[in-house]
């Protein structure tokens, strides 16, 4: 649920666009302007089927989405290193307000993240680009089938020839970089080690505690269609501070598409994606703020070595920041308590090294996590954090 971007952003699509954001735009819409009412663009909402090849490709009809690559890798020599790359789209306008396709008309605005991190070095670059969502060949875009995501060279990509089959199953990501601090970069390949898995309830993941927003935002449901491919297995190189290196490891995907993904009211959020010693794999948030007394909404999927998915419920999910970190000038939390009793899983889960702060268009903070277990302090597995709203 990761997009710490869309309210500025969508400010900086609407200057793009020779128009200038209401005051009302800018104001009771939840972190980011994430919570701004649905309006006439297509809705999540349970009961709405995950369908494949197709989900994987773009979704124009609602306004936010993005295909969202992290990865716990490690060199030659056993060091870890931590590799981001997002791409994120939004649209414009709704459905029925698009324009024509003609050579400058854009509906669609995109953004990318990539960051490769090992030990203090954290490098992070962005871009963006504009799209009509007739075309398919843009600066920017995605292809369902055979799979294509991109912007200008930075690009994942399907290592599959053969379009009858699962070209989504083994995949590619090239990007690279160039700044006053010289090149960084990734050339890698993915290959899935199992199935995706939906979160929520069949791949509608809730954001509000009744499911609802507010009634000031007159949304149905606060929430968003979600899945992950969390068995992703990584070989490749990556660049970083003059020097490549082979890097092995294993990556997570999410896969989500929203018009209103959050309560107006909720702040910010905590997520977490896990891969634990036991072959387990987890997913667990929070989003701060909007619910009862102005608490906090908890979800989460438990997935089993096989890919089966447990939906964790509010309650399932013990969730407590231990220690801060000054980062940035922010006091971000970089240590945590998280606990799933019904699985007998109690973790500390920690940043070891705090600096991975994400300057980018709206700033946020994402890096590698360790999970140990709290007496013994054995290390019970590994993952990726995110934090919006510090």
């Amino acid at each position: 649920m990761r997009q710490p971007w869309i309210g500025p952003l969508l400010l900086t699509a609407l200057l793009l666009a020779g128009c200038d954001a209401s005051q009302e735009t800018r104001q009771n819409t939840g972190f980011a302007g994430l919570g701004e009412a649905a309006g006439d663009f297509a809705q999540a909402s349970p009961g709405t089927p995950l369908r494949f090849p197709i989900d994987h490709g773009p979704h124009p009809d609602y306004r936010i989405e993005w295909w969202y690559l992290t990865a716990n890798l490690e060199n030659a020599d056993g060091e870890p290193l931590g590799l981001q790359w997002t791409l994120f789209r939004q649209a414009l306008v709704p459905p029925d307000e698009r324009p024509e396709p003609a050579p400058w008309a854009a509906d669609q605005l995109w953004m990318a993240h990539f960051a490769v991190s090992q030990g203090e070095s954290h490098r992070v670059a962005e871009r963006f680009a504009r799209s009509h969502s007739a075309g398919n060949d843009g600066q920017a875009g995605v292809r369902a089938a055979p799979f294509r995501a991109w912007l200008d060279d930075w690009q994942l990509a399907s290592r599959v020839e053969d379009a009858a089959s699962d070209t989504f199953a083994e995949l590619s990501l090239s990007a690279h970089q160039d700044d006053d601090r010289g090149r960084f970069g990734a050339d890698i390949t993915l290959d899935a080690e199992g199935p995706l898995v939906p979160h929520g309830e069949d791949g509608f993941s809730q954001k509000a505690a009744d499911g609802q927003g507010s009634l000031s935002s007159g949304s149905m449901y606060s929430g968003s269609m979600y899945y992950s491919q969390p068995f992703w297995r990584v070989d490749g190189e990556v660049t970083l501070d003059g020097e490549t290196q082979p890097v092995t490891g294993r990556a997570w995907l999410d896969r989500e598409w929203s018009s209103q993904l959050l309560d107006e009211r909720q702040q910010g959020w905590d997520w977490f994606s896990l891969h634990l010693a036991s072959g387990h794999k987890l997913m667990a948030f929070q989003l701060r703020g909007g619910g009862a007394a102005g608490g906090d909404y908890r979800s989460g999927t438990w997935i089993t070595p096989d890919g089966s998915p447990t939906p964790l419920s509010p309650g399932a999910i013990q969730l407590e920041p231990l220690a801060t970190a000054t980062v940035s000038g922010r006091e971000v939390p970089t240590r945590w308590r998280l606990e799933v009793p019904s699985e007998g899983l109690q973790l500390v889960v920690e940043a070891p090294h705090a600096e991975r702060w994400m300057a980018t268009s709206v700033p946020y903070w994402e890096g590698a996590v360790v999970a140990r277990d709290p007496a013994s302090g054995e290390r019970l597995g590994e993952g990726y954090l995110e934090m919006t709203g510090y």
